[in-house]
């Protein structure tokens, strides 16, 4: 799938660690402590819904998400898995996956606007990209 003119949103390269990529997107890791929290970017230049997406591409995002869902589910063992496409503050297309608990710091609201975003200390920030490499992995031979 090619990513020809595709260029990540500067918002979403500053708030963002790249954990690698699968074969439609960029997996991103949300620089915030405060939630494991993960995006999906298609490397596909000027698009802002998912129904702007061929069909393929829309069904290899879906399998690129539940493989992220899922995985990160099992990873964390949250008590909710959120999905987001929002794209209110950075148009370019991109799928949040954060995993929820009852009691965190949002329960049960959107993690949106409620704390400031905590950076992950260097030893945290290596714990969980160790975590989540083999995830990628999985994700990245979804097109094979």
């Amino acid at each position: 799938m090619s990513d020809t003119g595709f260029q990540l949103h500067e918002r979403l390269a500053a708030d963002t660690v790249r954990l690698g990529q699968g074969p439609l997107s960029d997996v991103l890791l949300m620089n915030d402590s405060h939630w494991p929290w993960a995006l999906l970017v298609p490397r596909v230049a000027e698009v802002r819904e998912i129904y702007e997406l061929p069909v393929s591409q829309q069904q290899q995002l879906l399998a690129e998400s539940a493989c992220l869902g899922r995985g990160m589910m099992a990873l964390f063992g949250g008590d909710k898995l959120n999905v987001a496409a929002l794209g209110n503050m950075v148009p370019q297309l991109h799928l949040h996956h954060i995993v929820r608990f009852e009691g965190d710091p949002a329960w049960p609201g959107p993690v949106w606007g409620k704390v400031p975003a905590e950076p992950y200390s260097e030893a945290a920030l290596a714990e969980i990209t160790g975590k989540l490499q083999p995830l990628v992995a999985e994700i990245s031979r979804l097109g094979e």
